[in-house]
């Protein structure tokens, strides 16, 4: 274990006016081991079926725009909408988690996500598919933040990194399942019995919830839950706003995660099937490539937090000039048709973007106090999603710009519509820049 100073489990105390907040640990006494990892994986399973509702639109983003008679710009509709509901539901969410308990959040997920779903399956217009969509985001919003927080509760502090690059790593088996199975099932049953499938996933995760999930370890301190023992919702948001390191986590959230979120949710197929001229399987395979990748560095990444916090900004940094430097490569080689090995490498760099993100998360949990640790989680955990909602809206509206009505989008128009992955990139490195020396 390390014995980094920052790493080192601190006692909850209350915050002093005018004074940092003291650094957030696990709950007195988590006692790690066997009971602890059982109760993760109860709550981490709710997290692999939200990761797969999220993500099944990115396999059907050519089905959907046939079923719905749509364009770029509205096809994206379904993921910004998704994905912007999630955002504003993080600070919400993270109240609930702080005052109900993770365990209430993650059942309410299960049943949103189940509901927007099936909904989803049996829609065939544009508007209750669209609405369908938001309510799958609002039960996905539900899950991450509760995982993180059962974790913090059943883990010593020095622990939590690594639990929280795992929690994101087995997420990823979510995104396989879509890729390699939802992708083919689509094509075999159809729209409404693969869609309505996946909605029924949400019973039998619901009942190991609700059976077999204790969301803080036998004799654990409880948190403030009277109405005078804690602090009010405004207080909640304000304090942990103020505190620098909830900002810099969520902008080393916006800035790692984004780019291969909106390519794995929305505009990765499309663009590998229309822009590059591969078949569905081709492109089925390279967006696997893309889960294995995140699931590698997942595992590296977390051994190497949970040795020193100090990597933390070296990996932030270098993870986001890997990415620019090779999407820059990709968009700018000639005819705009870059060669399979370096359409590889961009999914195998993008696959370093998932676990980055997680840093952002972990400065929220390392600078706030345990009673407002879901609220400052969630508030960071905005940070990427908003990066997403950006670039799905800004590259569907180039596309269309870029393409006339009813022709299909050529490799150039993805070349130029894509160059706005740079905008929200050269952004977030500038705040990541700026809040990281009021942290240190």
């Amino acid at each position: 274990m390390s014995t980094d100073p920052e790493t080192v489990a601190a006692p909850t105390v209350a915050a002093v006016p005018g004074q940092r907040a003291p650094v957030a640990s696990a709950a007195p006494g988590a006692p790690g081991g066997g009971a602890a990892w059982f109760a993760w994986a109860v709550a981490a399973t709710v997290y692999v079926l939200a990761v797969i509702h999220r993500t099944s639109l990115g396999v059907a983003g050519i089905d959907a725009a046939d079923r719905f008679g749509i364009g770029a710009s509205a096809l994206s509709t379904f993921a910004v909408l998704q994905v912007l509901v999630y955002a504003a539901m993080q600070i919400p969410v993270g109240l609930l988690v702080d005052r109900y308990g993770p365990k209430r959040v993650l059942l309410g997920g299960i049943l949103l996500l189940s509901l927007g779903q099936l909904a989803f399956a049996f829609s065939t217009a544009f508007g209750p598919a669209l609405a369908s969509r938001a309510v799958l985001g609002c039960g996905d919003a539900m899950t991450f933040i509760s995982v993180l927080r059962i974790a913090a509760r059943w883990f010593p502090a020095a622990q939590n990194p690594m639990v929280a690059q795992l929690t994101g790593l087995v997420g990823m088996g979510g995104n396989l399942l879509t890729t390699a199975v939802l992708a083919q099932t689509l094509h075999s049953q159809g729209w409404t019995a693969s869609f309505a499938t996946v909605a029924l996933l949400g019973v039998a995760v619901f009942a190991a919830v609700a059976l077999l999930l204790r969301e803080a370890p036998p004799g654990a301190a409880p948190l403030p839950s009277t109405a005078e023992g804690r602090p009010s919702l405004r207080s909640q948001v304000r304090d942990s706003w103020r505190e620098p390191g909830t900002r810099l986590g969520l902008w080393v959230h916006f800035t790692t995660a984004f780019p291969a979120g909106a390519f794995g949710l929305l505009w990765g197929m499309p663009y590998l099937v229309e822009g590059q001229g591969l078949s569905r399987a081709e492109a089925g395979g390279l967006l696997t490539l893309l889960v294995f990748a995140n699931m590698v560095f997942a595992l590296l990444l977390g051994r190497l937090l949970l040795r020193t916090v100090r990597a933390r900004m070296p990996v932030t940094l270098t993870v986001i000039t890997a990415t620019a430097l090779t999407w820059a490569a990709v968009l700018a080689w000639p005819g705009a048709t870059p060669p399979t090995w370096l359409l590889v490498t961009l999914l195998v760099v993008m696959g370093t973007n998932g676990p980055a993100s997680l840093v952002g998360l972990d400065y929220a949990r390392a600078n706030n106090p345990a009673t407002r640790l879901g609220t400052a989680t969630g508030i960071a955990n905005m940070g990427g999603f908003l990066g997403i909602v950006t670039t799905l809206l800004g590259v569907g509206l180039l596309l269309d710009a870029l393409t006339p009505a009813g022709a299909a989008h050529t490799a150039d128009a993805y070349r130029w519509a894509l160059c706005w992955l740079f905008v929200p990139l050269a952004f977030g490195t500038g705040m990541i820049l700026h809040l990281r020396r009021k942290v240190a």
